[in-house]
C-alpha cells in the first residue's frame, strides 16, 4: 500500500460530521492521510458550529465545503484507499461505484447538527462528535496499514467504528 492513504468520509448532508472527520484526519495524520468528505444529498454549506469547533482548536478550515459524493466517483478524481460512512443514512444508501478497490466501513456518529436548543447544548454535541471522530482517527493512524491485507484492514476499521 501507499505511504499516504486517501480517505473519503461520507454523510448525507456533508455539513458537520464528515467535514469534521476530513479536517481532523488531515490535521492529525502528519501527512499519512489525505482526507476528503462528501454527502449523498449535500446541504451546500458547512455547519457554522463545525467551523467554530475546528477553528477553535487551530485546525485548518480553508477549502472545506459541502459537496456531493459523485465528485469522487468521476474519472480523474483521487483514488480512495478507504471510504468511511459516518452517518447511518449514508451507510444504508446505494453508493456510486468507486474506482479501484477501496476498503469501506461504517463509523456511525450521532448527528450534532440535529441537536436543538441553546447554543451551549449544540456546541457540546459538536464537541462530543469531534471527540469520537478524533479517537477513531487516532486508532486508524496507529494501524500498521502497510503490513495488513485489505480484509484485515476492513475488519480493523469495523472494530474501530463499533468501539
Amino acid at each position: 500500500m501507499a505511504d499516504t492513504f486517501n480517505i473519503l468520509f461520507l454523510c448525507t448532508g456533508n455539513s458537520a460530521r464528515s467535514i469534521m472527520a476530513e479536517a481532523l484526519s488531515n490535521h492529525m495524520s502528519g501527512g499519512r492521510f489525505r482526507a476528503f468528505s462528501a454527502g449523498s444529498h449535500p446541504t451546500g454549506r458547512v455547519n457554522p458550529f463545525a467551523l467554530e469547533l475546528l477553528e477553535g482548536e487551530g485546525i485548518a478550515t480553508q477549502g472545506l465545503r459541502s459537496k456531493g459524493w459523485e465528485e469522487f466517483a468521476r474519472p480523474g478524481a483521487p483514488a480512495m484507499d478507504f471510504i468511511l460512512t459516518v452517518c447511518d443514512n449514508a451507510a444504508g444508501e446505494t453508493c456510486p461505484i468507486w474506482p479501484g478497490k477501496p476498503v469501506i466501513a461504517h463509523w456511525g456518529v450521532a448527528d450534532p447538527a440535529a441537536v436543538e436548543g441553546p447554543d451551549g447544548a449544540r456546541r457540546a454535541a459538536f464537541r462530543e462528535a469531534a471527540e469520537i471522530l478524533r479517537r477513531r482517527i487516532g486508532r486508524l493512524a496507529s494501524l500498521p496499514l502497510a503490513t495488513l491485507d485489505p480484509a484485515s484492514i476492513q475488519a480493523r476499521l469495523r472494530e474501530i467504528g463499533e468501539a
